[in-house]
């Protein structure tokens, strides 16, 4: 299983977990580590020194590479950095903008920088910037998503740039692993299913929506906005849906209306499981979700259905 990504951010499976706002705790990300995976914690919108606290909170628990999300929009994405460095992190992810400004600073410090792309013009961009490699995430995920689905995104991507390739987006367990793997990337990110990870701090109505979820079960809000976000279905959505529709057909659209709305969802969901107002976010791949398993299960449990599809395959080569 050794690449020259995971030999560079040190972790034994090609196995990254998503830094979801909420949820990518160091509970969470350190067990991920310590199962052999990459732990994420999400820095969101908080100030340096409450992320320095969780990058500590998590060093007690691992002693294995673990990353931080740096959101470039953030008002503290200055201080942010400056802890991540002063902290020795091994890997930063990036959504939300370019880390090209950070970018030299970053690599003094030896950190493996991987920003989120949407699209081949931007995995192009980060390239040129010295990114290490990118995460591709396709529309099939949950929250924030883009407009190319996951399995056309993944190989056009592999194509462009000569760095490394994470997939991710509608990925659950071991074939969907294998498909994205053959297309050209070089390891994978899972969000939804660690939402349901037992070390997960996501209120239990949230894990429960996600494993009832059917494959239908997700819909896109913020159309209209230009920042389009996947969620599981409830009120919210369908009052949010509603809003949208009114907002299409008035000459003068409130947009405040949408605002108001989405404001304080996501804690709603994850920390008061609210299942009406509570913004659910997560993937289409929650139908392939069926239980709540542990960190190092759910790796596992990835690592075998892999290794199962890839094996299937060789055989059916040596066949022909």
């Amino acid at each position: 299983m050794q690449n020259s990504l995971i030999e560079k951010i040190g972790i034994k499976y090609p196995i990254i977990q998503g830094a979801m706002s909420w949820v990518a705790t160091p509970s969470l990300a350190s067990a991920v580590s310590n199962a052999g995976g990459l732990g994420m914690i999400g820095s969101g919108h908080e100030p340096g020194e409450v992320v320095r606290n969780l990058i500590r909170e998590t060093k007690k628990h691992t002693d294995k590479p673990f990353g931080v999300n740096v959101l470039l929009l953030s008002d503290y994405v200055d201080e942010v950095v400056d802890v991540i460095i002063e902290e020795n992190v091994k890997v930063v992810t990036t959504g939300a903008g370019s880390p090209g400004r950070y970018m030299s600073r970053f690599k003094e410090a030896g950190i493996v920088v991987i920003p989120v792309v949407a699209s081949v013009a931007l995995a192009r961009r980060m390239e040129k910037e010295g990114a290490d490699a990118v995460i591709c995430e396709g529309m099939e995920a949950g929250g924030h998503i883009g407009k190319t689905t996951t399995l056309n995104l993944v190989p056009q991507v592999a194509d462009a740039v000569s760095i490394p390739v994470i997939a991710a987006g509608g990925i659950a367990d071991g074939r969907g692993m294998a498909a994205v793997m053959m297309l050209g990337a070089s390891a994978v990110q899972l969000g939804t299913r660690f939402v349901v990870a037992t070390e997960s701090i996501a209120h239990p109505n949230f894990k429960k929506a996600i494993i009832k979820a059917s494959d239908i079960d997700t819909v896109v809000t913020g159309q209209i906005t230009g920042h389009p976000v996947r969620v599981l279905r409830n009120k919210l959505t369908r009052e949010y849906l509603k809003v949208e529709k009114q907002i299409t057909s008035d000459p003068k659209p409130d947009f405040g209306r949408l605002e108001e709305l989405g404001k304080g969802a996501l804690r709603r969901a994850v920390i008061e499981g609210d299942k009406d107002r509570g913004s659910f976010m997560s993937g289409q791949c929650a139908g392939l979700v069926k239980e709540e398993q542990s960190a190092e299960e759910i790796i596992q449990d990835l690592m075998t259905g892999y290794k199962a599809v890839i094996l299937k395959q060789r055989e059916l080569l040596a066949l022909n």
